[in-house]
């Protein structure tokens, strides 16, 4: 069976969050899954590597390392967009050229956790394609495009990236685009790969925000994504899918004592619930929080019963 490659890039503050992913993908591998993980490393300590590596004890595979030159992102550090967008999202608009040995890789953000195993979405036929992925949220850029991505998951073929030069693509548009892209390398790569982006399945990337408003309603989520600006390991952040992460927190060397786990998921949830009605007090009044209601808990009861 060919070796299913992963990547992800994180610099020393997220390497924590990286190390989840990882865990996640590897508890929830098939034992004839052959893995290896690429750490595209934006400055991760010799500690937190130490940590990462002891995440072999879950399943053996390979964990690499690999170094990354940021003179090479000049051209990104001018794309203005959220604040919290790090130089390390455009580390893999140069994967082709930085991995030269690898011809197909998933590439996750480390806001994500995964929840089956990924040879099917590895075996994705991407023949006359670039890179595949699941729709985004956002509906006034899918009514723009209806084959817009999220790129938080991206499978990208880098055998044909390389063939057509398409990291040439993506600085020459990022040069003529730069005051115009909203969302970075989300926007770089889904106008430079237009009409060469495989759609896969929702619940490949089941966007989740909060408590029951998600992009998919699949009962069987394969990857979550925590879309949200407050992230799992945001005291009193709302999110469906949270429970997944502590999940996966407690196979990692930064897993909880009893006490913290207890706060950080009973005390947690509740204390979620208040502060998402202050947030947003008048959400019983949209219609969409009824369907998401009925869809996220009624709906899955009468399934299984």
């Amino acid at each position: 069976m060919d070796k299913i490659n992963i990547c992800v890039a994180c610099d020393d503050n997220y390497a924590q969050y990286a190390g989840v992913l990882i865990a996640s993908i590897l508890d929830n591998a098939k034992e004839e899954d052959s893995l290896a993980v690429y750490i595209l490393d934006g400055g991760i300590s010799n500690e937190k590597k130490s940590e990462i590596l002891t995440l072999k004890n879950i399943k053996d595979c390979e964990i690499n390392f690999v170094n990354v030159d940021n003179s090479l992102f000049e051209s990104y550090k001018k794309v203005i967009t959220h604040s919290y967008v790090t130089l390390a999202t455009y580390y893999r608009l140069k994967l082709a050229s930085m991995l030269p040995d690898i011809d197909k890789i998933i590439y996750f953000d480390c806001d994500m956790v995964v929840n089956s195993s990924l040879a099917e979405l590895f075996n994705t036929n991407l023949e006359n394609y670039y890179i595949a992925g699941v729709r985004d949220i956002n509906k006034r850029m899918l009514k723009q495009n209806p084959q817009y991505i999220n790129a938080g998951l991206v499978v990208f073929n880098l055998d044909n990236i390389r063939k057509n030069d398409v990291e040439s693509l993506f600085l020459n548009w990022t040069a003529e685009n730069v005051d115009s892209i909203k969302m970075g390398d989300q926007t770089i790569l889904n106008e430079v790969c237009k009409g060469k982006i495989k759609i896969v399945g929702d619940e490949w990337n089941v966007q989740s925000s909060n408590f029951t408003n998600r992009s998919s309603y699949t009962n069987s989520p394969k990857v979550i994504h925590f879309v949200a600006r407050k992230k799992p390991w945001h005291y009193a952040s709302y999110s469906y899918h949270r429970p997944l992460y502590f999940k996966y927190l407690q196979l990692t060397p930064w897993k909880l004592n009893d006490k913290d786990l207890e706060h950080w998921t009973k005390d947690n949830q509740r204390d979620s619930l208040i502060e998402y009605f202050k947030y947003r007090p008048m959400f019983m009044l949209r219609p969409r929080f009824y369907k998401a209601l009925f869809y996220t808990y009624i709906y899955p009861f009468f399934q299984n019963n």
